[in-house]
């Protein structure tokens, strides 16, 4: 029997064979296609290919293409556990001409790799197709190609078997091929209205794209000059039928997956399960999450990272059902990429990011997943089926316990009961309008139409910039206002595209070069940025000083002071990445950066804040490998070759065909930091001179950012932050000062220090950190030193205050009844003294009332205690209330035997006392 990675391979061989490129599956995050949540077919890398926007050097292409179905146009989350077919992720294999071959081609291909013994031996008698009902053309070649009868191939007058990009642009009919089990439901027929019978008998395993027409109006359609093919074939799908099974989730990789997942689950005491449905969704849910994840996707409250979430918390709710004390799905990373990492090497190299964002968004959920169902089976009990669960309580689910809608309707469909989705959505407004957010796609910009036009018209823009800084360059493009001119004048805000430049063109997280062009000694025009629209030329943002035209050759230069800044701080990044690896662990990976002159920015993956220690070690790592001073390597390799030599890439990121690999550093005799990079760097690791970490915090769920310094901006930082740590110190003395003055004593503040910028500024910067660490440390010493004076006056002088403010504390007792009454009044007493006071003056009547108030500033605070036994006739709080409203204030509170409160009125303490008494009386 194959398994699946043998029949992947047997795919990808046999186009390779008939001359097709065979290329990688590009990211599950679209790359140039904005309206799109995720990869949803394998056609997407291609789609400008297919719209003649983007030329390639080949015409005929397969890929085995990552898909997630789960959001959008195509959702099939809810369906997964309960259907045989249904998969958030999946494989999609598929053949490709781009004007080469057609119909004919795409057909003979389809019947010899489904039926020839060298490749997939299908039985040709269990093979069926369709087509649609006008396409004759498709009809005449699947009986010529495979000499089946007629009534093997349906015409399908519906929707289904024509497919089209959009409301205008390329289209054309469709060809379906099914496997016939000749078991279950279903029959090789249609409906009256065109709609098919097949049931479970039949599967489709290929659908064939004959793209041949444009739609230019709803009403116009024409003939396309080079038609194409686009084919996807699920592979799970040809796994099953290979495999003698008609449930997906029973091929080998399933098996697996799901024989592990019984595994672990059984050891975190769960219970065998008596249905299906929990394994295949951990199985589904599981393949989903982690290459999402492995393309750089993370969970959030919106856009991918939403969907992500659902996706995960429905598998993790699973998981809670079936008994599993503490998180599982994290442990089951290992076996899947056992499965699958060998195809897929990003997964294996984001396996411990994966594992980490799991593990935490499961104990995240595992908090509030208890409570939640608690909750919906309270609200849910009394329905029965048919009825509907109150849109409020699953909103109330929704924002307190974090259950998706789909995962409460999910929970309830086995009882037959659904949700009030109209009161839901009402419920919902902003979160409503943030969720529908997430299914229009990245948000993204779309890469103009402009670029891809002059990609297809002018040659590639050659990068000096690694080796120079300064090149002469012939003007290819000038773009103005989003599209192309042959000239520009002066004043004009342009783009310029030259056949070379030494300006870096902003990716990687680096900014791009700014500088000037100059033409027979003048500056012709001012660079403030540089970007890269596409992977084949730099374009330049420019403002005209004088006119400039297609053909004209300019001397471009960068400005070299911000380029060398830029490069140490990138240079630095990488140090930083491998030091931070080194101090937190193999989960620490790239998350986002930021490279410019004057600072870097590194987000990491990471569960907690990174302490002050964690900084401190990484940091000092960094300094260390600057000192060394060693020579920076750069070579060329293949992508799979440089990983292989233990590059390390960044999950989530796109590749060329050969890549720059950056060793930088030596430790302990090896290697200390191999990256994959395009950016600008050092020479020598000693060109860095200085880092310096200057913050670290929070950006998102799981991820940390660090910002940080190189050179002489450490200087800068160093002086700055030391000048505020001075000018605490100084305003802590003062404080002091007024202190020792308020209590009247002839000490002195026993701390002096003195700060000098100069210090810092002249240091040289091999020592500058020494120096930093030794000032900072002493005047965080004697911060810490006054402090502690601080606090040991201020109680002295709360205590001076106190006894001042009560002189004589003994208190006139008034018999009122039976009870002993007890009222007095100060001036300046700290409020917070008035209970211990209260209490006391309680202690000399086992049968009393205490009433004590103060005045600090005009304004009244009023304390009640009253005995425990008389607390029952007599509550605190109702005479607290009223000694408020005398003081002007409203409200107080407390219990019974101890009640507070103040107002405005600090002239009124005695009215206020006066009242109490009244109503003891």
């Amino acid at each position: 029997m194959k398994n699946v990675n043998d029949i992947r391979s047997i795919f990808l061989d046999f186009f390779k064979h008939k001359g097709h490129e065979i290329r990688p599956s590009s990211s599950l995050v679209p790359q140039n296609d904005p309206t799109l949540m995720f990869a949803n077919a394998g056609m997407n890398q291609f789609k400008n290919v297919f719209t003649g926007m983007e030329k390639l050097p080949y015409g005929r292409a397969a890929t085995s293409q990552k898909v997630v179905r789960a959001g959008g146009k195509h959702n099939d989350l809810d369906n997964v556990g309960y259907t045989v077919r249904h998969h958030t992720f999946f494989e999609m294999l598929g053949n490709f001409s781009f004007g080469d071959y057609f119909k004919e081609g795409a057909i003979s291909y389809a019947w010899e790799l489904l039926t020839s013994k060298d490749y997939y031996g299908l039985d040709k008698d269990c093979l069926t197709f369709t087509v649609y009902h006008t396409d004759d053309e498709a009809f005449n070649l699947w009986k010529k190609i495979t000499g089946c009868d007629d009534r093997r191939i349906l015409r399908i007058p519906t929707k289904d078997n024509f497919w089209a990009m959009g409301d205008t642009g390329p289209c054309g009919p469709c060809s379906e091929i099914f496997y016939d089990h000749k078991t279950g439901n279903g029959e090789w027929a249609l409906n009256p209205d065109g709609s098919d019978k097949f049931d479970e008998r039949f599967v489709e395993i290929w659908n064939l794209v004959f793209m041949q027409y444009e739609q230019v109006t709803p009403e116009q359609r024409v003939d396309l000059p080079k038609p194409s093919i686009d084919t996807g074939m699920g592979l799970e799908r040809i796994a099953a039928v290979m495999q003698g099974v008609h449930d997906n989730y029973d091929i080998d990789l399933f098996k697996s997956l799901i024989t592990d997942i019984k595994s672990q689950a059984a050891q975190l005491g769960a219970k065998p399960a008596k249905e299906s449905a929990p394994y295949k969704v951990l199985a589904d849910h599981l393949r989903s999450s982690c290459f999402l994840i492995a393309d750089g996707v993370l969970p959030s409250n919106e856009g991918r990272g939403y969907v992500l979430r659902r996706i995960m918390r429905r598998g993790m709710r699973y998981a809670h059902q079936l008994g599993c004390k503490d998180p599982l799905m994290y442990r089951l990373v290992p076996a899947l990429v056992k499965e699958m990492g060998v195809q897929y090497p990003e997964l294996a190299r984001a396996e411990a990011s994966i594992t980490d964002n799991l593990r935490q968004e499961e104990e995240r959920f595992k908090q509030t997943l208890e409570r939640g169902l608690k909750l919906l089976e309270e609200e849910s009990a009394p329905l029965s089926k048919g009825q509907k669960l109150s849109g409020d309580a699953a909103f109330k689910l929704y924002d307190t316990y974090g259950f998706p809608l789909d995962l409460t309707q999910d929970i309830l469909r086995a009882r037959g009961i659904e949700v009030d989705t109209d009161t839901f959505e009402k419920c919902m407004d902003g979160q409503r309008d943030m969720a529908r957010a997430a299914h229009k796609g990245s948000g993204d910009v779309a890469t103009s139409k402009v670029w891809f036009e002059l990609k297809n018209t002018i040659k590639p823009t050659q990068f000096t910039g690694y080796d120079e800084d300064k090149s002469e360059g012939k003007v290819l493009a000038i773009v103005k206002n989003g599209e192309a001119v042959s000239s520009a004048n002066e004043g004009d805000a342009v783009f310029i595209i030259l056949d070379k430049t030494p300006f870096y063109g902003e990716s990687g997280g680096q900014v791009g070069d700014t500088g000037t062009f100059t033409r027979n000694g003048m500056v012709t025009a001012e660079i403030t940025d540089t970007l890269k629209p596409t992977e084949s030329f730099h374009a330049h943002e420019a403002k005209l000083k004088f006119p400039l035209q297609v053909g004209d050759t300019v001397f471009a230069a960068i400005n070299v002071g911000l380029r060398n800044q830029t490069r140490a701080n990138h240079s630095a990044t990488h140090l930083l990445h491998k030091a931070l690896r080194d101090a937190l662990g193999d989960h620490v990976t790239q998350k986002g950066s930021l490279v410019s002159p004057e600072r870097l920015r590194f987000d990491i993956s990471h569960p907690k804040a990174v302490s002050k220690e964690e900084i401190a070690a990484a940091e000092r790592k960094v300094n260390e490998v600057v000192a060394r001073d060693t020579a920076v390597d750069c070579k060329e390799m293949a992508p799979d070759d440089a990983i292989k030599a233990g590059a390390m890439a960044l999950f989530g990121e796109k590749y060329g065909d050969k890549v720059r690999v950056l060793t930088m550093g030596v430790d302990n005799g090896k290697p200390y930091s191999v990256e994959l990079c395009g950016g600008t760097h050092v020479r020598r690791t000693g060109d860095i001179s200085l880092f310096k970490i200057t913050s670290e915090g929070s950006v998102a769920s799981g991820v940390r950012r660090l910002e940080a310094v190189t050179g002489e901006a450490v200087r800068d930082y160093m002086v700055e932050n030391l000048s505020k740590q001075y000018e605490q110190l100084q305003k802590l003395k003062e404080d002091n000062a007024r202190l020792l003055a308020d209590l009247s004593g002839d000490r002195k503040a026993t701390v002096t220090y003195t700060f000098s910028a100069d210090i810092i500024k002249k240091a040289a910067l091999k020592d500058l950190n020494a120096l930093y660490d030794k000032e900072s440390a002493a005047q965080q010493q004697a911060t810490q030193t006054l402090l502690d004076e601080n606090k040991k006056l201020g109680k002295e002088l709360s205590e001076f205050k106190k006894q001042q403010a009560m002189g004589d504390s003994k208190v006139n007792k008034e018999m009122i009844g039976d009870i002993t009454f007890m009222g007095k009044a100060f001036n300046g007493l700290d409020p917070k003294e008035l209970r211990t006071i209260a209490e006391g003056y309680l202690k000399e009547a086992a049968h009393g009332i205490a009433a004590v108030a103060t005045n600090v500033e005009g304004k009244a605070s009023v304390v009640i205690a009253i005995s425990k036994p008389l607390a029952e006739k007599i509550s605190a709080v109702t005479l607290v209330q009223a000694a408020v409203a005398e003081l002007g204030g409203k409200g107080g509170g407390g219990r019974p035997e101890m009640a507070q409160g103040g107002g405005p009125d600090g002239d009124k303490l005695d009215a206020a006392l006066a009242k109490v008494k009244s109503l003891v009386a």
